[in-house]
């Protein structure tokens, strides 16, 4: 475990907002949360973890209070004799929470482990996407989970959380609520099927397949993933960005309709869990208030994809909060829609 005052946090969070937190600590165990949670000095700090920082908005130039940083990178495959999850036809896989995402879904291609290759190139460890529930291109990473284990640092506790206690949602779980601020991700468990996979549920996707005769293999899916990705997200080290900076909003089937009827071409949608709401394109959303490729100073919406907000050089968290509050605004004036951030503020 390391400690470090006054930490520099511009080069940890891919929005790249000069900033700095009073406390860093690099970790590498649960016996270092355990630590943790017995110093008295400690526990009376706020703490913040993060992964890669790539949903991330510093709105203040001095976080104070803890930031933890996972260095926790191991990787446990069960044999059959450890773990009933494991047999033919599918692997039960345990990672350590420190460990970049897109790493993670090489190594498991690499190994013949298949289901996540359409979550290829999101940015991120393998414990933020536990915690956020990432997911693109018809797949989500819950699918996958069977269990989260954190420490408690109320308690300094150990605990294994079933998936099913998650409460899994569209870009949620229960590491998101206040209530459960405590708990530590420190590895996340995964069933990977051992047969190939094709999940080709989202358009754009089977669109880049059509007229082939047989299917994609998973690396190919990955592949195409990664082109399509990159095609249209600006690279964070060339200009920083959080990502996908809002949610995709959900509306009741008949406001959708009514939209519907608006437009001669196909509003872009997609279904949920609930049979009477639709998920809108918040991309389209903005692009439709013509907002994409606005610039205000030194902060943006992107181009290509105007779900992405950029910072340009030199941008003040506070600048990147002021560019979202008027995308907020102009859409809920045009649509009468509100538009939710993914990216999680930080003060």
């Amino acid at each position: 475990m390391e400690i470090i005052q006054h930490h520099p946090l511009r080069e940890y969070h891919t929005f790249a907002i000069d900033a700095t937190a009073d406390w860093w600590i690099n970790y590498s165990s649960a016996e270092d949360l355990q630590t943790l949670a017995r110093d008295e000095y400690f526990v009376s700090q706020p703490y913040l973890p993060i992964g890669a920082g790539s949903n991330l908005l510093f709105t203040q130039t001095q976080y104070r209070g803890v930031i933890l940083y996972s260095q926790i990178d191991d990787l446990h495959y069960y044999d059959e004799t450890e773990s009933a999850l494991t047999h033919p036809g599918q692997q039960h896989v345990r990672a350590g929470s420190g460990i970049v995402w897109d790493h993670f879904v090489e190594l498991m291609l690499s190994r013949g482990l298949y289901g996540v290759e359409n979550l290829s190139l999101i940015p991120g460890t393998v414990g933020a996407a536990a915690i956020q529930n990432i997911g693109a291109y018809g797949s989500e990473v819950s699918q996958y989970i069977v269990a989260v284990d954190v420490v408690d640092l109320a308690t300094g506790m150990k605990l294994r959380i079933p998936s099913a206690l998650c409460d899994y949602k569209y870009r949620y779980s229960i590491f998101k609520d206040p209530q459960y601020h405590s708990y530590i991700v420190t590895h996340v468990h995964f069933i990977l099927s051992t047969e190939p996979t094709c999940n080709l549920s989202y358009a754009s996707l089977a669109k880049a397949f059509e007229g082939r005769d047989t299917l994609p293999t998973p690396e190919e899916i990955r592949q195409e993933v990664i082109r399509i990705r990159r095609a249209k997200l600006p690279d964070p080290e060339e200009i920083p960005n959080g990502g996908s900076f809002f949610m995709n909003p959900i509306v009741p089937l008949a406001q959708y309709e009514e939209l519907a009827k608006l437009y001669d071409t196909p509003v872009p949608h997609y279904p949920t869990h609930n049979e009477g709401d639709v998920k809108l394109s918040a991309a389209w959303l903005i692009d439709q208030a013509g907002l994409k490729g606005y610039r205000s100073g030194a902060v943006g919406v992107y181009e290509k994809q105007p779900l992405v907000l950029v910072n340009y050089g030199g941008a003040t968290g506070q600048e990147v909060v002021a560019l979202a509050e008027h995308v907020q605004q102009e859409v809920c004036r045009k649509f009468g829609i509100s538009l939710r951030p993914e990216v999680r503020y930080i003060d």
